[in-house]
């Protein structure tokens, strides 16, 4: 499916990327619009996390052209800055400093990397974990947490440094099922924001609740890619068709 967005924040053209010989990526071409909410889906191993980890460059994408926010990425020190300040990720294993309070995790990106004050940064923190429901939790180190907790430390970390996109790789599958629920709403509300986001999940009640588009890769290529209700309803491709079936059977 080719792109047809004129002016996207993120702009994939024919990304490819190998890891050895093997190619995680294969010609990926995708658009992705301000405030727009895309799901990435498909089996384990079909290139989804490598899709994201390239767009925020933790993966160097060997071929093709990403553009994040008017950049183009590459390992210039701009682009790199500027990836880093435009896109957030949270992550499955949460990557939360262990030795760290959870207000010392949220207010060190943004006096290192924004040279904000103790004080900005602190009010900016406390305000985040407002908004994800957990700021008596401020003072407590990771492990006091519950790992529902712990991801919604991590997605107010992310927030802390005020991105423009924010992309979850599979938020919820390190979570107990009753936990689940707790971070997905987190999610929700911030879609409803406004926020550009996409994530790698296999939540299909999440994805039908709030996802503009719905990307289905299959090894290393995007194999349909449509607007939600096309996508649940009608998807064209069978490898997508047996991946829905299998999926929403549980």
């Amino acid at each position: 499916m080719q792109p047809t967005t004129q002016n996207p924040i993120i702009k994939i053209r024919r990304a490819s990327k190998f890891f050895g010989p093997f190619q995680a990526l294969k010609d990926v071409s995708l658009d992705v619009d301000l405030g727009e909410r895309v799901v990435v889906c498909g089996p384990s191993g079909s290139g989804k996390s490598t899709l994201i980890r390239c767009i925020n460059r933790l993966e160097k994408h060997e071929a093709g052209q990403i553009t994040v926010d008017g950049t183009e990425l590459s390992d210039s020190r701009e682009s790199l800055t500027k990836v880093r300040t435009t896109v957030g990720m949270v992550f499955q294993q949460f990557n939360l400093f262990p030795h760290l309070t959870v207000l010392e995790n949220l207010t060190l990106g943004p006096k290192r990397a924004l040279k904000i004050s103790d004080k900005e940064a602190t009010e900016r923190a406390m305000d985040y974990l407002e908004r994800v429901r957990i700021p008596d939790q401020a003072d407590k180190y990771p492990r006091q947490l519950s790992g529902g907790q712990q991801q919604r430390v991590a997605i107010a970390r992310s927030l802390c440094m005020e991105p423009r996109i924010l992309l979850f790789d599979e938020p919820t599958s390190a979570l107990d099922p009753e936990m689940i629920n707790e971070v997905l709403d987190v999610m929700v509300e911030l879609a409803e924001s406004g926020m550009t986001m996409i994530c790698v999940t296999h939540e299909m009640g999440f994805a039908r609740k709030v996802a503009d588009k719905m990307v289905f890769m299959d090894h290393g290529e995007i194999v349909e890619a449509s607007d939600t209700e096309s996508f649940f309803t009608t998807p064209k491709s069978k490898r997508c068709q047996d991946f829905l079936e299998k999926i929403l059977r549980h």
